[in-house]
């Protein structure tokens, strides 16, 4: 079974900005959409994609990322 980031990431062109969408899907959830950007983060430490732009907010509290964009390097 594959995780929404992995799902995002099979969509993405290399080399071609692409941005973390919440709307109309599950990541309008920002916990949910916080874990999806943490694992287009690890797979950043795989050497797998560059991120562009991150932002971060506060929910509830505790700091979560808002928004990620990235470029699929394979």
């Amino acid at each position: 079974m594959s995780t929404i980031a992995q799902s995002i990431f099979l969509e993405a062109k290399p080399g071609i900005p692409w941005a973390l969408e919440r709307a109309g899907s599950p990541l309008d959830n920002p916990f949910v959409y916080d874990a999806a950007a943490k694992d287009i983060k690890a797979m950043a430490g795989k050497g797998l994609v560059e991120i562009v732009d991150e932002q971060a907010a506060l929910c509830l509290g505790e700091p979560l990322i808002s928004m990620i964009s990235f470029k699929r390097l394979r």
